[in-house]
C-alpha cells in the first residue's frame, strides 16, 4: 500500500472523500481500496458509502467544468482526452442529456461523460445528482460483495469443505 493511501487512511473519513475525489477526477486513483479497508477497521459502512460518493461526484463534476470551460484543446493537452472521443460522445449523449451523468462511475467512459456534458452546457443540478446517484449505487455495491458478501461466502466454504 502506497504512503498516500496509509494517509488518506489515517484521516478517515475526510481521507476517504478526498482519495474519491481524486479518483472521480483525471487523477488515476483507486477509492476502493481506501473504502473497504476503513470499513474493515470499523468506519461505518453507510457514511463510508456516502462520504465515498460525495467525494467522487466532486471529482466528477471537475471532469465537468473542464468541459464547461469548452477548450477541448485542454482536455488533449493535459488529460489525453482525444478530440475524437470527445465528439463521439457529443454524438451519443445527443439528446439524452444529463440524465448520462448516472454512468459517471465507469472508468475512464465517466470521466469522458463528464466532460462531454461540460461541453454541451447540461443542467448542473440533474447532472450532479444523476452523478451522486450512479456513483452511490456503485459504493454500495462494490461495499455489499466486497465487505458483506465475502464475508458470508467465506463461511459456507467454511461450512461444506472447512
Amino acid at each position: 500500500m502506497s504512503t498516500i493511501q496509509q494517509l488518506f487512511i489515517e484521516w478517515g473519513y475526510p481521507g476517504l472523500f478526498i482519495s474519491a475525489a481524486l479518483a472521480g477526477s483525471v487523477v488515476p486513483f483507486s477509492s476502493e481500496v481506501i473504502l473497504i479497508v476503513l470499513i474493515k477497521m470499523g468506519l461505518d459502512p453507510f457514511y463510508s458509502v456516502l462520504w465515498a460518493s460525495l467525494g467522487n461526484t466532486v471529482g466528477g463534476m471537475s471532469c465537468y467544468y473542464i468541459g464547461y470551460l469548452g477548450k477541448i484543446e485542454w482536455a488533449e493537452k493535459y488529460f489525453k482526452v482525444k478530440h475524437e472521443k470527445i465528439v463521439k460522445m457529443q454524438k451519443f449523449l445527443q439528446g439524452k442529456g444529463a440524465l448520462m451523468a448516472f454512468f459517471g462511475f465507469l472508468p475512464t467512459f465517466g470521466e469522458i461523460i463528464a466532460m462531454t456534458l461540460g461541453f454541451m452546457r447540461s443542467n448542473v443540478l440533474l447532472t450532479t445528482s444523476s452523478m451522486f446517484f450512479g456513483k452511490l449505487i456503485r459504493y454500495a455495491l462494490i461495499t455489499y460483495f466486497l465487505i458483506f458478501a465475502a464475508d458470508e461466502i467465506a463461511a459456507i466454504y467454511v461450512q461444506y469443505f472447512g
